[in-house]
């Protein structure tokens, strides 16, 4: 799988009204077209916001260590894909593309067991026609 990554941010309406950054990936096409890649894992943490909706500056740092801990387990053992990321509203939301829930849950584990306990929340459907992530790409904004 290639290093070369390519994503979009844009904003994006909450069903309460708020402000959503949305950030999708682009270059998925091999993670795609392999129709082991059909669990969709999504990995929400809940914060306590400011006035809106976005994270504080220490719990914004965490999420980056988090993602970047991830993004790197799954660089070097790709099993699954980090294909969007939904902040705002007093939630962050990483989307996965996996072919093992059962992979995914133990590398999660393994890549975050030193930091101190998150709130995280875990929700996996089956999404073979990657239905999910071409919803999220109606928010992509293209300036032509």
């Amino acid at each position: 799988m290639t290093d070369k990554q390519e994503w979009w941010t844009a904003p994006a309406e909450s069903e309460s009204g708020r402000l959503i950054m949305v950030t999708g990936r682009k270059d998925i096409t091999e993670f795609r077209n392999n129709p082991r890649f059909k669990y969709r894992v999504e990995l929400n943490w809940h914060y306590e916001g400011d006035a809106s909706g976005m994270p504080d500056k220490a719990t914004s740092e965490m999420m980056e260590q988090v993602q970047e801990r991830l993004c790197e387990v799954f660089r070097r053992d790709p099993v699954a894909v980090l294909t969007g990321i939904f902040t705002g509203d007093n939630e962050r939301n990483w989307i996965f593309y996996t072919l093992s829930t059962n992979i995914f849950g133990r590398k999660l584990n393994e890549s975050l067991s030193d930091l101190p306990l998150l709130p995280l929340e875990v929700y996996c459907e089956n999404d073979s026609q990657w239905s999910a992530y071409d919803e999220m790409t109606e928010a992509e904004v293209n300036i032509d």
